[in-house]
């Protein structure tokens, strides 16, 4: 059998396990362990334990723990009620000013995490019960917390774009600077969609009423310095590391202990709190490092069979595509397969066979870790299977149903699309802000 059928073979093999409901690091873990057996005999058991100790020597990786640790602290401790508190006071007197905060509130909650499912949890649990209450109009504020819940994986600190950066071999810092301005982009995209609609269209997001708008300027002071305490810890964490006064595994480390002492100190660190957390911490590192060590075990494979530059001659020399149609046609393909699968899984599936592909383009890695997040939004809020979707429905109200949903991410979808072409076209701007401060 050619290299390419193996690699034919291994590819829709491990789809096929996933397919039926096997766990992602399993059913890539148990191709790639297979794979290696039978193709090397008992040396391929080298290409696991390589790949083990590539991931225990991969120093970035200890951010990983400490970024969900300040996220869940946060989270956990209510400093997120605080937040929204401050947008439902400061903008509420503009039309459709609470649906504009409720994106500032998932910028502001995705620094503070780095995963989408946080941004969901929040939105939906304390601004989608307020927006409806408020006379907002249920399909238009569905979209809303949908599409500012999936910043979460584009704005640092995004767990994602660690992952990516352990797969692509590319530098976690200048990955995470990489994505703040396409991220305050997009977010600044989604806002301005929803003041131009809601001046066209008044009735889908009404203003506070007077009586709501009367709050004395102290209370205003007050919450506004609650609502920038996340702001403050992000600040002393990012600071540091921009200046080139810390490593960025020192700005993580003082990322979660900041956190700690801000809940400690406004007196919301419970045993019930931090328990949760640190239990939350374990779990979610854990299944992460479980899949990174299998992608790592499968790219090793795949690197041995030369299915990489048997792709690259089937697109170039056989089909006659230029690297941009290439491009395109990877991006499509994400689109696909966000349908069906999470944010992660796409990557670990995909990346042995298409990051050496970009690379051998041409392309910057940097800039194309951002375009992949930004696909990978796109692709959880399509229809019939995106993530975004069923994740809202069983968090949602009873009266907001899946034909609502559906109907809510049509517009934010194109917004997304737009951001992806204007990255795409003007790749500086994702790449201005890394080569800046790393030229520095």
């Amino acid at each position: 059998m050619s290299y390419e059928w193996i690699a034919i073979l291994m590819f829709s093999s491990m789809m096929l396990m996933l397919m039926t409901g096997q766990r992602v690091f399993g059913a890539i873990g148990f191709v790639a362990s297979l794979s290696g057996l039978l193709l090397w005999g008992v040396g391929g058991v080298d290409i696991p334990f390589a790949a083990a100790m590539k991931l225990m020597k991969w120093y970035p990786l200890l951010t990983l723990p400490m970024f969900i640790f300040m996220g869940y602290v946060l989270s956990e401790s209510r400093i997120a009620d605080d937040l929204y508190k401050m947008f439902h006071v400061w903008m509420g007197p503009v039309r459709g000013g609470l649906a504009i905060g409720t994106i500032g509130l998932m910028v502001l909650i995705s620094a503070m995490n780095g995963l989408s499912v946080a941004g969901m949890a929040i939105g939906a649990t304390i601004a989608l019960p307020e927006l409806l209450r408020r006379g907002y109009d249920k399909i238009m504020v569905t979209g809303v917390i949908q599409a500012g819940s999936s910043l979460g994986i584009l704005v640092p600190p995004s767990v994602v774009l660690v992952l990516y950066a352990m797969i692509a071999r590319q530098p976690v810092g200048q990955l995470w600077l990489a994505g703040v301005i396409p991220g305050l982009m997009m977010a600044s995209m989604f806002i301005l969609y929803i003041y131009v609609r809601c001046r066209m269209q008044p009735e889908l997001g009404p203003p506070l009423d007077k009586e709501e708008r009367d709050i004395p300027m102290a209370e205003k002071l007050r919450l506004l310095r609650a609502g920038l305490l996340p702001i403050a810890i992000f600040a002393a964490m990012m600071v540091p590391f921009v200046n080139g006064w810390t490593s960025l595994v020192e700005s993580s480390a003082i990322g979660a202990i900041t956190a700690m002492v801000a809940a400690i100190l406004k007196r919301r660190m419970t045993k019930e709190v931090f328990e949760k957390s640190v239990r939350n911490t374990l779990g979610i590192s854990c299944m992460f490092m479980w899949i990174i060590l299998a992608a790592l075990g499968f790219g090793a494979i795949f690197d041995g069979l030369g299915a990489v530059k048997a792709i690259e001659s089937l697109f170039t020399e056989q089909l006659g595509l230029n690297p941009w149609m290439i491009l395109i046609l990877m991006q499509l393909s994400f689109i696909l397969m966000g349908t069906f699968l999470d944010d992660t899984a796409m990557l670990v599936i995909v990346a042995p066979l298409y990051v050496p592909l970009v690379g051998a383009l041409g392309f910057d890695l940097i800039w194309y870790g951002v375009l992949y997040t930004i696909t990978t939004q796109i692709a959880y809020m399509t229809p019939p299977f995106g993530y975004n979707l069923f994740l809202m429905r069983a968090m949602a109200p009873p009266e907001i149903g899946l034909r609502d949903i559906y109907r809510s991410i049509g517009p934010f979808v194109l917004v997304m699309v737009a951001a992806l072409a204007i990255v795409m076209v003007f790749p500086q701007i994702a790449l201005w802000l890394p080569e800046t401060v790393y030229a520095n």
